[in-house]
């Protein structure tokens, strides 16, 4: 097990370092590496789970559509994670009937693709969500054929949609409910296109995060995944692959506490092979920034902590958490009473105490419809002609703006582009897109949406420091407000 996990890492991880970042856990706390998978690409659906702890609980859900392995696209770097995974090639031969020429072709060709991609602080772009998508499709095509193909994308989507634990992550789905569903239960929800995270207690929304997420290429995916373990000072073992050079050597631990370690002081796992940890900077926060990770500063992942171990039934104080930082050295797991769910949804129309926020459809998945706008709406009683003129053409110019992706191309576009090719001496000649150009999001104020929605954030922590701000007052009439 440790080596899957140690391999996974190479194209998973979830902290800049080296080239490239890392999450894996120890095989003896039952974790795995970091990078998800994206969500529901190309559907004209706001998507996110349709599960909830227990039949009484209104478990989020997006518009129209549950969170289903068959919504979820592929790239080629998710690909070739699986194939660290030492049983995936045999499982492509024994349940798809793949020959091991097929599977060969499929390993070149994922493996290529990910040592196109090189890491770096600069603002190069290797493309998009749907750029990656597509272009895994026409290169796994080519490896095995059209027939056997869609079978090879049918299996990753089943393998990322679960994190490897089975349906919904051992959580009970229920019937999909209305867009921006607000919990019943106790969980952890995280809107992806809107850097949030939310943890609810019983129904009640007790903590907003601001976090990070995976880059366009690496996308987050969305489903129902629970919590059961908190890890402090995790260890990390870079793998045997090509980006692991300089000061690290392939299989040589990187103790815990250690400058170097790219984890931080605290990982959650997910489900295979998802993690939620801390080590990021605040500039980090808000944008993309990780292979797929839920991403956090050490400060908010010590404060998130604490909420997610009373949540799980877990005894773990703050000043316990702060003396596990204070000896770096020794890792500790928190083991919780009960696996708290977490729900990871993509919902770029969203109600929320009043205004509809519309946020840009980051990982181009053509979730800014008209068609959407109307669910949302017709969710809570109100019809799109029922808003004002000027509300109107507010509306459709911020749909408008932001039914575009992370480079500004429109989001229902996917075109391959190349796969990038590595320099001399092993340097690549793209990097990872790191940042969006415009705007992330436009609030408009709806008369008809008052004392209506999704709750605005609780004790919001910006990961600056700073004490949080309280809750702006409504205005009186309605105007669109461009967030950068």
């Amino acid at each position: 097990m440790k080596k899957i996990q140690q391999a996974l890492c190479a194209l998973v991880a979830c902290a800049v370092l080296v080239g490239v970042a890392a999450c894996v856990q120890n095989s003896e706390t039952g974790g795995t590496a970091a990078n998800a998978n994206a969500n529901a690409g190309g559907a004209n659906a706001n998507t996110g789970a349709t599960a909830a702890a227990s039949p009484q609980s209104a478990g989020g859900v997006g518009a129209g559509a549950a969170a289903s392995a068959g919504n979820l696209p592929v790239t080629l770097p998710v690909l070739d994670a699986l194939f660290a995974e030492a049983s995936f090639a045999g499982e492509l031969k024994s349940r798809l009937g793949l020959s091991d020429e097929q599977v060969e072709r499929l390993k070149q060709a994922a493996r290529e693709e990910r040592e196109g991609l090189a890491e770096g602080e600069g603002d190069a772009h290797a493309g998009t969500t749907s750029e990656a998508t597509a272009r895994a499709a026409e290169k796994i095509r080519a490896a095995v054929g059209a027939e056997k193909s869609e079978q090879v994308l049918a299996f990753v989507r089943e393998r990322w949609s679960t994190g490897g634990e089975g349906a919904a992550a051992g959580v009970e789905v229920v019937a999909a409910a209305k867009p921006n569903a607000v919990p019943a239960d106790t969980r952890v929800v995280v809107n992806i296109p809107a850097y949030r995270m939310d943890a609810f207690e019983g129904g009640r929304l007790v903590k907003t995060y601001k976090v990070g997420i995976g880059y366009p290429e690496f996308p987050l995916p969305t489903g129902l995944r629970k919590a059961s373990q908190i890890i402090f000072n995790p260890e990390w073992t870079p793998p045997d692959e090509p980006w692991v050079k300089g000061k690290f050597k392939p299989g040589e631990k990187v103790d815990a506490g250690s400058k170097d370690n790219p984890l931080g002081l605290i990982k959650i796992p997910i489900g295979s092979p998802s993690l939620i940890h801390g080590g990021k900077s605040p500039a980090r926060l808000g944008t993309f920034a990780s292979h797929g990770c839920v991403g956090l500063t050490n400060a908010q992942v010590q404060d998130f902590a604490t909420i997610l171990a009373r949540l799980g039934g877990a005894q773990l104080t703050r000043e316990q958490v702060l003396a596990n930082a204070k000896v770096r050295e020794e890792t500790k797991n928190v083991k919780l009473a009960s696996a708290v769910p977490v729900e990871l949804r993509y919902e770029t129309i969203v109600v929320e105490d009043g205004k509809l926020h519309i946020y840009r459809d980051v990982y181009g998945h053509g979730t800014n419809t008209e068609e959407n706008l109307r669910k949302t709406l017709e969710a809570y009683g109100v019809r799109l002609e029922d808003l004002s003129e000027p509300e109107r053409a507010q509306v459709t110019q911020a749909l408008n703006e932001m039914a575009r992706d992370a480079l500004g191309k429109p989001a229902t576009e996917a075109q391959p582009t190349p796969t990038p090719a590595p320099r001399k001496g092993g340097a690549a000649s793209a990097r990872e897109t790191k940042t969006m150009k415009g705007k992330k999001e436009i609030v408009v104020e709806i008369a008809a949406l008052r004392g209506k929605g999704y709750p605005a954030p609780a004790n919001f922590d910006a990961g600056t420091g700073a004490p949080p701000k309280p809750a702006p007052q409504k205005a009186a009439q309605a105007s669109a407000k461009p967030r950068a």
